[in-house]
């Protein structure tokens, strides 16, 4: 008789500790170790999930500018952490504290290097006369939101869609001596990328100092070969958020949406239109693009290259030398204001409030987004119940899903007091414009919605000067004659799926 030998076990042999199997084929102790592991991963997990929620709940309360998107925040904050948190901190917050005194460093190390860059006293606009008060104060008020005041000896042409603009361009760039400033949000490798990048490449070539600005977040899909193209020719690339810290790169909240080129300092573009093929049309499901841009001369100049330049400093801590001598040229008043997230006051929403509210006889307002604030919402159901001339002029096609419905959100709202609302039928209208009287006519990069006002970076130049304002107006005309007027009373008539999809729209407004 052998005695009893222990075995090793085969590969085939199943270990058991304690020689039960559970249901999931593991032993009891690693059954009871693994669901001990979890039990004490939630027990720590979710606590911690809920405090850093309300931590978060109350940063968004100090913080978040209005009270409407403070207690959207702070609700959801406290109440689905899980879902809020990484919302909150990569899109919520428009204030980071670090952030903003970085912004404005950077403009103060910009404006102390630029002392004397400041337009001439004698460039600036004649004062109104002071036996007209209102006037007076209407223009002050201006003049203390901008950042470039108004001066005079400007020249101002309109630039109607894509071929118009971007031959402009082109023949500005071709035309360059000494430096060409060029800033897009988006910049695509498609037909007339390729074709700008070449000319910034040939303008490099023949001596020409050129500065390329992008915004990371628009360009995205930008390819690398592109930037290293123009690079290797010797023209100066950056995207706006630099080589600052690791945060920098979940800021996707902040994004810089102005499209302005500068050359030699004396003549500058700016507007709606990016560089990419759909802004010319070539996209068939938003064809025709209906687009404009803004050509000017003179002193205002400076304000779009002042606006450059900082926004330079901010992605590469450098300052390029160039032109600050004013070239007079056309007898037109004209301002810059370049806004964004870290300006002490919401200066792009106050200027289109103050430009409606000065308003006496008409205000027209094109967008191709409408998701107005209460401020400006107001504004312009005050000055159509005083009987001002008000028109929103919105596409009916748009290129973002989230908008389809936007049109008919305030509908209603503006609707009864007044203000007359028209769909653009032939494509998909993009052009941000204001029109005021015969006094203001403004060509702009800013939409008429929350991340507009509060969240980019934009730019608007603002012309005073009735000529120009006749020019804005015979243009927005032929628009509105290729639009339909909505009737307030429609939405009542529309199935209730469309009625709930445009007050789930509404609801999304503080975030859109």
């Amino acid at each position: 008789m052998h005695g009893w030998r222990a075995h090793p076990p085969t590969s085939c042999s199943p270990v058991v500790s304690s020689g039960v199997l559970n249901e999931e084929g593991l032993s009891v102790p690693d059954a009871f170790m693994e669901t001990t592991l979890w039990e004490g991963i939630t027990s720590i997990g979710i606590p911690l999930a809920y405090a850093l929620g309300l931590v978060s709940a109350f940063d968004a309360v100090m913080h978040t500018r209005t009270a409407q998107g403070a207690t959207a925040w702070a609700i959801a904050l406290a109440l689905m952490p899980f879902l809020a948190l990484p919302l909150y901190w990569i899109f919520g917050r428009s204030r980071f504290e670090d952030y903003l005194k970085a912004l404005r460093g950077f403009d103060a190390e910009v404006d102390r290097r630029l002392i004397g860059a400041a337009p001439p006293r004698g460039l600036l606009a004649p004062p109104v006369p002071p036996s007209d008060p209102r006037s007076r104060g209407e223009l002050l008020a201006f003049q203390n939101l901008s950042t470039h005041p108004f001066t005079r000896g400007n020249a101002a042409r309109l630039l109607i869609d894509g071929d118009a603009t971007f031959e402009a361009v082109f023949a500005g760039i071709e035309a360059a001596e000494d430096y060409i400033l060029a800033q897009f949000y988006i910049i695509r490798d498609d037909e007339i990328g390729r074709a700008f990048q070449r000319r910034l490449i040939e303008a490099a070539r023949r001596g020409v100092r050129v500065y390329l600005l992008y915004d990371e977040v628009g360009s995205h899909s930008l390819p690398r070969r592109y930037v290293r193209k123009l690079k290797k020719a010797g023209v100066e690339v950056s995207g706006f958020s630099g080589k600052r810290s690791r945060l920098g790169r979940f800021r996707l909240n902040f994004r810089n949406h102005r499209k302005i080129v500068v050359v030699d300092g004396v003549k500058a573009y700016m507007g709606g239109l990016n560089v990419g093929d759909e802004y010319l049309g070539r996209d068939p499901k938003l064809s025709p693009w209906r687009d404009t841009h803004l050509a000017v001369t003179g002193p205002v100049v400076q304000g779009l290259q002042r606006s450059f330049l900082k926004d330079w400093y901010y992605g590469r801590r450098e300052t390029p030398d160039l032109r600050w001598t004013p070239v007079l040229d056309d007898d037109r008043n004209a301002l810059v204001l370049a806004s964004g997230p870290a300006d002490e006051l919401e200066t792009c929403g106050l200027l289109f409030m103050h430009a409606i509210e000065s308003a006496e006889r008409r205000v027209w307002v094109a967008t191709p987004y409408f998701v107005p604030d209460g401020r400006v919402l107001g504004a312009l159901q005050l000055a159509a119940l005083r009987g001002v001339d008000v028109r929103v002029l919105m596409p009916r096609k748009s290129d973002n899903p989230l908008f389809k419905y936007v049109p008919y959100a305030y509908l209603p709202e503006v609707g009864e007091a007044g203000v007359k609302v028209y769909l653009y039928e032939e494509g998909f209208m993009h052009q941000k414009v204001l029109l005021v009287d015969d006094d203001y006519g403004a060509v702009s990069t800013a939409n008429l919605d929350n991340r507009s006002f509060r969240l980019n970076f934009e730019v608007t130049c603002l012309v005073n000067d009735a000529g120009f304002c006749r020019e804005v107006a015979e243009m927005l005309e032929a628009d509105f004659a290729r639009s339909t007027m909505l009737s307030h009373r429609m939405l009542a008539h529309r199935s209730f799926a469309f009625r709930f999809a445009v007050q789930t729209t509404r609801l999304l407004a503080p975030v859109l």
